[in-house]
């Protein structure tokens, strides 16, 4: 299973969220999210374009592997979740194993669900607001993402491939 995903930077998340409002999406809810990223002890995520993510939100701790991105627009990629019961007991084993935790996302997380797509409006530290647009899928087609985004007022043209993580450490194109 694909996490079918495209990001763009805007200026106003209210804005968006308005447009949602208008279209019927439902409201389903607002977290915190802390995302440690970890380099690997002998690959380089960043010339493989992969990443291994702890996660805290809303009292959940979930570890995921992210693949490298699979087309030139959207951030589409293999994604591999697992929760886990304790965020201090993963980051321990991680570090025992060599794993080096190399940079904390943090960001305010307001999600709504309108059709298949899962929308999220994001307020990251350091950042700015960025929206998120994913489903699950087996395949898809880059430019219904692109074209889900102009209906939401939103143009090709703030499309952010790179990852918070990315953004945060200055790598990647725009």
């Amino acid at each position: 299973m694909l996490e079918v995903e495209i990001k763009a930077r805007v200026a106003s998340l209210r804005e968006v969220e308005e447009r949602l409002r208008q279209r019927g999406a439902r409201y389903l809810g607002e977290e915190e999210q802390m995302d440690a990223y970890f380099a690997h002890p002998c690959r380089d995520f960043a010339a493989t374009d992969e990443a291994l993510r702890l996660r805290r939100a809303g009292g959940r701790v979930t570890l995921t592997y992210k693949g490298r991105k699979l087309d030139a627009v959207t951030k589409t990629r293999e994604e591999v979740s697992l929760a886990v019961e304790s965020y201090q007991a993963a980051r321990e084993i991680l570090t025992k194993l060599g794993f080096e935790e190399v940079a904390l996302v943090k960001k305010l997380r307001r999600s709504y669900r309108l059709g298949e797509y899962l929308v999220e409006l994001d307020s990251v530290a350091e950042l700015g607001s960025f929206v998120e647009v994913e489903k699950k899928a087996e395949e898809y087609s880059p430019e219904e993402l692109v074209a889900f985004l102009s209906s939401l007022g939103i143009g090709r043209e703030a499309v952010e491939r790179r990852s918070y993580l990315e953004l945060l450490l200055g790598e990647g194109d725009g």
